[in-house]
């Protein structure tokens, strides 16, 4: 039986203005830029609306966040809601070749229509040398309508990405396995009955109520078979290398194993900080087996890591929620735990090792198939917890401009799973009722120590659904450096262009 460790997405949520966006191709000027503004307000209500009690793609009440806010590792995640938000409005085709090369030796844009690229330059020029920002910054700003980049800073200078890595590793597990694809934890039998086996495939968001089905349903088909005493063992062998991220232990991260449940949480928590298991798999296999004692079927001695031997064969299986599920949950929530088993189920679906190394060459091919810009680009890990990680604000204005093309409407889960400013995840307490972005700026959020990022959409005075990308390192005030991300941004939403 096939069970699911999400509620399946509110079917309400995939409702989009999609369709009137496509419609305005045939107003002239002036109708559609009073049409699509009024798009825009559209949107506003429909964030405020989002603020329900949803889960898997939707927020849940505003209250429940993560409490931990202890930073530690040099990583530092804001209060997250453990949700998704409402989706954002898909924008009209994106044709424009986004690695085209152009001169970015000073702040530059592409000729733009109505001026807009320099009334970007005069907005958001004076915005960016705000000390806050450290020692380096860049930016972009690409409408993405047509792919123009309508503001660039710095567009090629690769910088340490933080958590908006989790875009680029969203984007291309996505485009590889398609956003239907679920990723399924087995139990496997021995010809005879008498030994089985728990076999992970990845799902880092099993929980004990989907492990619970799985023993309820193994407990079924052993007895079918007069059988009610097994040996148990549990294989974690479809992820390979070190399990343990560079960052080291981190409350912000557990080990990266194929079989843990509840993302290897020693809490009630799903989402933020929490204490970490040393050893996942082992505590989902000893969890699983206690439960099977409970089914009436007994497993001796403690269970111990094997592997299916051949002619063993499937008897129970649980399958996660859909990927752009998890893609929105892992965006949402900053969720390092799921994009790390993002990034290796892309590994694992490129014929990849499914490690670190692994990840990094299948998610880096998969962006070189979309025609993205990666010059300089170094995807170490999936998550953007490791200093390694180096992306340039062209690739994740990028990203986000190939996720709004309605050629790829696989990738709109990465829309839909950004923050709304001042309602959900990461950017829940970040915009006030009173901001002119509350509601229009659905960003992802990045925070190391001395790095903070900003990536996302915003719809503008204009009805135009433009895609943004602003890194700041060397910072010195976390809260000051993501006060002037926020304006920036802001700026986008409230100035008209």
């Amino acid at each position: 039986m096939k069970r699911l460790s999400v509620n399946p997405l509110d079917k309400l949520s995939r409702l989009t203005p999609r369709a009137a966006m496509i419609r305005l191709k045939g107003l002239n000027d002036r109708q559609f830029t009073a049409v699509s503004a009024g798009l825009g307000l559209a949107l506003a209500a429909g964030v405020v609306l989002a603020a329900g009690p949803w889960d898997s793609g939707q927020r849940k009440a505003e209250t429940d966040l993560a409490a931990a806010r202890n930073r530690t590792g040099g990583a530092h995640h804001e209060p997250a809601a453990p949700s998704g938000p409402a989706p954002a409005p898909s924008a009209p085709p994106v044709l424009a070749a986004l690695s085209a090369a152009v001169d970015n030796s000073a702040p530059d844009a592409r000729t733009a229509p109505d001026d807009a690229a320099a009334a970007l330059r005069s907005a958001l020029g004076p915005l960016l040398k705000d000390p806050a920002l450290g020692k380096r910054r860049t930016a972009v700003v690409i409408d993405t309508a047509g792919g123009e980049r309508l503001y660039g800073q710095g567009v090629d200078t690769p910088m340490t990405p933080a958590s908006t890595v989790k875009i680029a590793t969203t984007v291309a597990a996505l485009s590889a396995l398609g956003p239907d694809h679920r990723i399924a934890t087995t139990v496997r039998a021995s010809a005879d009955s008498r030994s089985i086996v728990l076999a992970g495939g990845g799902d880092p968001t099993l929980d004990k109520a989907a492990l619970r089905g799985l023993a309820a349903d193994t407990a079924r088909a052993l007895k079918g078979r007069g059988v009610d005493k097994v040996r148990l063992a549990y294989d974690t062998s479809r992820y390979s290398g070190p399990a343990r991220h560079p960052i080291g232990p981190n409350e912000n991260i557990a080990p990266v194993s194929a079989l843990m449940t509840d993302e290897g949480r020693l809490d009630s928590t799903d989402s933020g900080p929490a204490p970490r298991s040393d050893d996942p798999a082992g505590d989902t296999a000893r969890t699983f087996a206690k439960l099977l004692d409970d089914a009436g079927i007994a497993t001796g001695a403690g269970p111990k890591p094997g592997r299916p031997a051949a002619g063993y064969e499937k008897v129970a299986e649980h399958r996660s929620a859909p990927l752009s599920a998890l893609v929105e949950r892992s965006l949402t929530n900053s969720d390092n735990d799921i994009a790390e088993a993002l990034a290796r189920q892309t590994a694992l679906a490129a014929g990849e090792p499914a490690d670190f190394d692994g990840g990094r060459r299948a998610v880096t091919a998969q962006l070189k198939k979309l025609g993205l810009p990666l010059k300089g680009a170094d995807l170490a890990d999936g998550s953007g917890l490791n200093r390694k990680d180096k992306v340039t604000a062209g690739l994740l204005a990028g990203l986000l401009a190939r996720a709004a093309d309605p050629d790829h409407p696989e990738l709109r889960p990465v829309l839909t799973g950004l923050p709304v400013a001042g309602f959900s995840g990461t950017l829940s307490d970040r915009y006030t009722g009173k901001s002119a972005g509350t509601g229009l700026i659905r960003a992802k959020t990045g925070t190391l120590t001395g790095v903070n990022t900003l990536a996302g959409t915003v719809v503008d005075r204009q009805g135009r659904l433009l895609a943004f990308a602003f890194l700041a390192s060397g910072t010195t005030s976390p809260s000051d450096a993501q006060s002037a991300l926020d304006r920036l941004a802001t700026t986008l939403a409230s100035r008209p262009h």
